[in-house]
């Protein structure tokens, strides 16, 4: 069985290798831009740009959609996480959370299928943890330098590629993989 995730992102193209070519699933990628919509979820997010790259590539498709969710922050900014790091950046939610006590947060990352013709099928998969008071690390990018994933004491950034790619939970690609044994 073969899937086209569509992303430009190594980190995704690597957890999507990593979690379904060893289940019999090839994962190949195309990078493209995809159309993204306005939403206030990530899940509409990755579903509509799956139907539309699934659309244009007239095959079926996964795409992965990805938010930081904080609870001091009233769940901001989840779907706008792309918008935010473009703007304020990691410094500026620090700035934003300073002298706030509860940094509890998560990532919520959407996968999308979208076989060629039908309708998206969204999988969530979330990982919990809570954000830093600084920058901390040396690997990954962005949200990876202040987020700590529950159960450790610091920010995925001081993990290298491996051991970064496994804290994150992969709720998601096991459904996938569930539905895509059953119904493709």
């Amino acid at each position: 069985m073969k899937i086209t995730l569509v992303t430009g992102n190594w980190a995704k193209i690597a957890q999507a290798k990593n979690f379904l070519e060893p289940r019999g699933i090839e994962v190949d990628n195309v990078k493209m831009e995809t159309v993204e919509i306005q939403a206030d979820s990530v899940k509409e997010v990755a579903a509509y740009s799956a139907k539309w790259a699934s659309e244009k590539l007239k095959c079926n498709v996964v795409k992965n959609d990805t938010g930081i969710v904080i609870d001091a922050l009233n769940g901001f900014p989840s779907a706008y996480t792309h918008y935010v790091q473009d703007t304020i950046g990691e410094d500026g939610v620090l700035k934003l959370l300073e002298g706030v006590e509860n940094r509890k947060a998560r990532f919520i990352q959407a996968l999308a299928f979208c076989e060629y013709g039908k309708e998206p099928v969204v999988f969530e998969s979330v990982t919990e943890g809570t954000i830093s008071k600084a920058k901390q690390g040396e690997y990954g990018w962005c949200w990876d330098f202040i987020f700590i994933p529950e159960g450790k004491d610091k920010t995925l950034a001081c993990f290298p590629d491996e051991e970064r790619l496994k804290l994150w939970n992969d709720t998601g690609y096991q459904q996938l993989v569930e539905y895509l044994n059953g119904a493709v």
